[in-house]
Protein backbone atom coordinates (compact mmCIF):
# COMPACT_ATOMS: atom_id res chain seq x y z
CA UNK A 1 0.00 0.00 0.00
CA UNK A 2 0.84 3.44 -0.85
CA UNK A 3 1.27 6.52 1.79
CA UNK A 4 -1.76 7.46 2.73
CA UNK A 5 -2.44 11.64 1.53
CA UNK A 6 -4.45 13.48 3.19
CA UNK A 7 -6.79 16.03 2.94
CA UNK A 8 -7.29 19.49 4.99
CA UNK A 9 -9.66 21.75 4.43
CA UNK A 10 -10.25 25.15 6.43
CA UNK A 11 -13.95 26.93 7.02
CA UNK A 12 -11.95 30.11 6.52
CA UNK A 13 -8.38 31.83 4.99
CA UNK A 14 -8.67 35.76 5.76
CA UNK A 15 -9.01 34.62 10.34
CA UNK A 16 -9.18 37.32 12.80
CA UNK A 17 -7.31 36.42 16.30
CA UNK A 18 -9.66 34.07 18.46
CA UNK A 19 -12.07 33.29 15.76
CA UNK A 20 -13.03 29.91 16.02
CA UNK A 21 -12.45 28.32 12.72
CA UNK A 22 -13.26 24.26 11.31
CA UNK A 23 -10.75 22.06 10.18
CA UNK A 24 -11.81 19.00 8.46
CA UNK A 25 -9.60 16.45 6.84
CA UNK A 26 -9.79 13.15 5.08
CA UNK A 27 -7.20 10.53 4.48
CA UNK A 28 -7.33 7.39 2.69
CA UNK A 29 -6.16 4.40 4.38
CA UNK A 30 -8.12 0.66 4.18
CA UNK A 31 -8.60 0.39 8.19
CA UNK A 32 -8.14 -3.13 8.06
CA UNK A 33 -10.05 -4.59 11.17
CA UNK A 34 -8.04 -7.74 11.94
CA UNK A 35 -11.45 -10.03 11.57
CA UNK A 36 -11.31 -10.51 7.67
CA UNK A 37 -10.41 -13.63 5.96
CA UNK A 38 -8.22 -13.67 2.83
CA UNK A 39 -8.56 -16.01 0.13
CA UNK A 40 -6.32 -19.10 1.92
CA UNK A 41 -8.56 -18.75 4.94
CA UNK A 42 -5.86 -16.68 6.97
CA UNK A 43 -6.74 -13.90 9.45
CA UNK A 44 -5.63 -10.32 7.36
CA UNK A 45 -3.70 -8.55 10.27
CA UNK A 46 -5.34 -5.76 12.04
CA UNK A 47 -4.07 -2.14 10.14
CA UNK A 48 -5.35 1.01 11.86
CA UNK A 49 -5.06 4.63 12.15
CA UNK A 50 -5.65 4.35 16.37
CA UNK A 51 -4.30 7.70 17.08
CA UNK A 52 -5.05 11.27 15.84
CA UNK A 53 -3.55 14.15 17.06
CA UNK A 54 -3.59 17.70 15.47
CA UNK A 55 -0.78 20.30 16.97
CA UNK A 56 -0.81 23.85 16.29
CA UNK A 57 2.83 25.27 16.87
CA UNK A 58 3.42 22.04 18.75
CA UNK A 59 0.68 22.60 21.12
CA UNK A 60 -2.25 19.45 21.14
CA UNK A 61 -5.34 21.10 20.16
CA UNK A 62 -7.24 17.87 19.43
CA UNK A 63 -6.23 14.12 19.48
CA UNK A 64 -8.92 11.25 19.00
CA UNK A 65 -8.50 7.60 19.60
CA UNK A 66 -9.78 4.81 17.37
CA UNK A 67 -10.70 1.65 17.44
CA UNK A 68 -11.49 -1.07 14.77
CA UNK A 69 -15.09 0.23 14.03
CA UNK A 70 -14.11 3.70 12.21
CA UNK A 71 -14.73 3.29 8.40
CA UNK A 72 -12.11 3.27 6.01
CA UNK A 73 -11.13 6.59 5.11
CA UNK A 74 -11.51 8.35 8.16
CA UNK A 75 -12.67 11.92 8.49
CA UNK A 76 -12.44 14.23 11.19
CA UNK A 77 -13.60 17.73 12.12
CA UNK A 78 -12.80 20.17 14.93
CA UNK A 79 -12.73 23.61 15.90
CA UNK A 80 -10.09 25.56 16.31
CA UNK A 81 -9.54 29.41 17.56
CA UNK A 82 -6.01 30.44 16.80
CA UNK A 83 -5.24 33.60 18.69
CA UNK A 84 -1.53 34.19 16.20
CA UNK A 85 -0.29 32.83 12.99
CA UNK A 86 1.57 30.03 12.89
CA UNK A 87 1.16 26.05 11.41
CA UNK A 88 -1.32 23.63 12.15
CA UNK A 89 0.18 20.00 11.86
CA UNK A 90 -2.12 16.62 11.69
CA UNK A 91 -0.94 13.52 12.61
CA UNK A 92 -2.13 9.74 12.34
CA UNK A 93 -0.44 7.02 13.61
CA UNK A 94 -1.09 3.18 12.31
CA UNK A 95 -0.60 0.05 13.83
CA UNK A 96 2.15 -0.71 11.26
CA UNK A 97 4.29 1.50 12.84
CA UNK A 98 3.70 4.16 10.10
CA UNK A 99 3.21 8.12 10.96
CA UNK A 100 1.32 10.14 8.16
CA UNK A 101 1.61 14.24 8.67
CA UNK A 102 0.04 17.40 7.12
CA UNK A 103 0.90 21.07 7.99
CA UNK A 104 -1.53 23.65 6.76
CA UNK A 105 0.18 27.27 7.56
CA UNK A 106 -2.76 29.58 9.19
CA UNK A 107 -2.35 33.31 8.65
CA UNK A 108 -4.11 35.53 11.36
CA UNK A 109 -4.87 39.14 10.83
Amino acid sequence: MSTPRPRIRLSATDISAGEVIDVRTLISHTMETGNRRDGDGNLVPRNIIHTFRAEYDGEVVFEAAMEPAISANPYMQFNVAPRRSGTLRLIWLTDDGLEITAEEAITVS
